[in-house]
C-alpha cells in the first residue's frame, strides 16, 4: 500500500528547491503587489503638504534609492539562500534567538493586516454607503465588510505563494492602470498644473525629512523581502525585481497620495475616483490595493509564528487572520501610532540578517553555519537599535537604528572569531 507524501509548496522549514522557483514575471508581480500599500498614500499626502514638486521628486528618489538598497540586499539573500526571514534569523540570531525577530515582524504584520481591513471597510461604509462612522461607532454593515475582506485575504495567504501569485497577477495591472488614469483625470480637471498645485501652501519640510518618510513608509514590511524572493530563479533576479518593484510600487503610491491631497483634499486615490464618479472602480482599486499587501503581511506573520510555535504555517495564518479581522476596527482607531513605533524596530533586524549573511556567506551556502541557541549580540543590537530609532530625533530613525544594531552585531562577530 503506497502513501502519498505531502508536498510543502511554501518550503516553510527548508530551502526552496529549484523546481519550486517562479518565473521572473511572477516574482515581479508578487513584489510589485507587495508594495501597493494604501498607508503609503498617507506618506505621499504628508510630502505634498511640506514639499514643492521638485523637492517631492528628489525626496522620493533619495528615499527610494536607500530603501531599494536595503530591500535589494535582502532580496538577493533570500533568492540565493532560498530561505525565509525566520530561517535566516535562526542562523544569525540563534535557534531561540530567532523568536525575537519572528515575534516582532509577526506582531507588526498582523497589526497592519487589521488596519488594512478597516482602511477598506470604513471608506466604503462612509463614502459609498453613506453611513456614519466614528471612533466610537461602526455600523453593522461596516463590520460585515471587515469580515468578508478578512475572509478573502486570509484565504489567499492560507493557500500560500501560489495564491499570492494569482492575486498579484489580477490586482497589480488593475490598480496601476486605473489609479494612474484617475490621477491624470484629476490633474486635467484641476484649476492648475501639477507643479503650480504643489507650490501652494506652507513648504516647510526638508528633502532629507521627506526621504526619511519614504524610507519609513515600507522599511518594516521590506524586512520580510526574503520570504518572497526565495522563490526567484537566482540571486540577481531576486535583487533586480525587488529594487525595481519597490521603486515603481512605492513611487506610484506616493504620487497617488500626493495628487489626491492637492487636488481632492483626500488621503488616497479612492477619494479622487469618487470625485470623478468612478464609484465601482474606486471600490475595486481600494480593495485590490489593500489585498495585495494584506495577504503578504499575513503570510509573513504565519511563517514567523510557525517558527516560534512549531505549528504549521497554514494554521498560524488562520489564527492570525482571525485575530487581525476581529481587532481590525480597534487597530485602525487606536494602534496606527504604535505600529509606526514598531516599524522602527524592524530595520535593525534586517541589517543584522544582511551582515550575518555576507560575513558568513560560504557557510550559509554550504549549510554548515554553526547552530547556537541565542546570539546575544544580535538580540542586544535589535533592542538597542529599536530604542535609538524611536528616541533619537536627529537624522533618519531607521538609519539610526540600523547603525546601532550593526555596531553591536559586528562587535559580537569580532569577539566570536577571536
Amino acid at each position: 500500500m503506497s502513501t502519498k507524501t505531502k508536498v510543502d509548496y511554501d518550503y516553510t522549514t527548508g530551502k526552496v528547491a529549484q523546481t519550486g522557483r517562479k518565473s521572473n514575471l511572477s516574482m515581479f508581480m508578487i513584489m510589485l503587489g507587495f508594495t501597493f500599500f494604501s498607508a503609503s498614500m498617507w506618506v505621499g499626502q504628508q510630502m505634498a503638504a511640506g514639499l514643492d514638486f521638485k523637492g517631492f521628486i528628489l525626496a522620493m528618489l533619495l528615499g527610494g534609492v536607500i530603501l531599494g538598497a536595503y530591500t535589494g540586499a535582502l532580496g538577493y539573500i533570500g533568492a540565493e539562500s532560498g530561505l525565509t526571514l525566520d530561517l535566516l534569523a535562526r542562523k544569525s540570531f540563534g535557534v531561540k534567538g530567532s523568536w525575537l525577530p519572528s515575534a516582532m515582524i509577526s506582531f507588526t504584520q498582523v497589526g497592519w493586516f487589521g488596519v488594512g481591513l478597516a482602511m477598506f471597510a470604513i471608506p466604503v461604509a462612509k463614502e459609498i454607503l453613506g453611513l456614519e462612522v466614528t471612533p466610537d461607532h461602526m455600523p453593522t454593515v461596516g463590520y460585515l465588510l471587515v469580515a468578508v475582506a478578512g475572509l478573502l485575504m486570509t484565504a489567499s495567504a492560507y493557500f500560500g505563494i501560489k495564491s499570492l501569485t494569482v492575486v498579484s497577477y489580477i490586482a497589480v495591472p488593475l490598480v496601476a492602470i486605473l489609479g494612474t488614469v484617475a490621477m491624470v483625470l484629476a490633474i486635467k480637471r484641476g484649476d492648475a498644473g501639477l507643479v503650480e498645485q504643489f507650490s501652494r501652501g506652507a513648504k516647510d519640510m526638508s528633502i532629507i525629512a521627506g526621504a526619511g518618510l519614504v524610507i519609513g513608509s515600507f522599511v518594516s514590511g521590506g524586512t520580510a523581502t526574503p520570504n518572497f524572493t526565495r522563490f526567484a530563479k537566482n540571486a540577481k533576479v531576486g535583487l533586480w525585481v525587488t529594487v525595481v518593484a519597490f521603486f515603481i510600487g512605492n513611487s506610484l503610491m506616493f504620487l497617488f497620495g500626493a495628487v489626491s491631497s492637492i487636488y481632492a483634499g483626500g488621503n488616497d486615490i479612492f477619494e479622487v475616483m469618487l470625485n470623478l464618479n468612478l464609484f465601482y472602480f474606486a471600490i475595486l482599486v481600494l480593495g485590490l490595493n489593500i489585498w495585495t499587501t494584506n495577504d503578504n503581511a499575513l503570510y509573513t506573520a504565519g511563517l514567523g509564528l510557525s517558527n516560534i510555535t512549531g505549528i504549521s504555517k497554514k494554521t498560524m495564518v488562520l489564527i492570525s487572520g482571525v485575530i487581525g479581522t476581529v481587532a481590525a476596527v480597534w487597530l485602525y482607531w487606536n494602534f496606527c501610532d504604535w505600529l509606526n513605533v514598531l516599524n522602527c524596530t524592524l530595520p535593525p533586524v534586517g541589517i543584522i540578517l544582511i551582515l550575518s549573511y555576507f560575513c558568513n556567506r560560504k557557510r550559509y551556502l554550504e549549510d554548515n553555519m554553526p547552530a547556537i541557541t541565542v546570539n546575544w549580540w544580535a538580540v542586544v543590537g535589535v533592542v538597542a537599535g529599536a530604542v535609538v530609532a524611536n528616541l533619537v530625533k536627529w537624522g533618519i530613525p531607521s538609519f539610526n537604528g540600523m547603525a546601532v544594531a550593526a555596531v553591536c552585531f559586528l562587535i559580537g562577530e569580532a569577539v566570536r572569531k577571536k
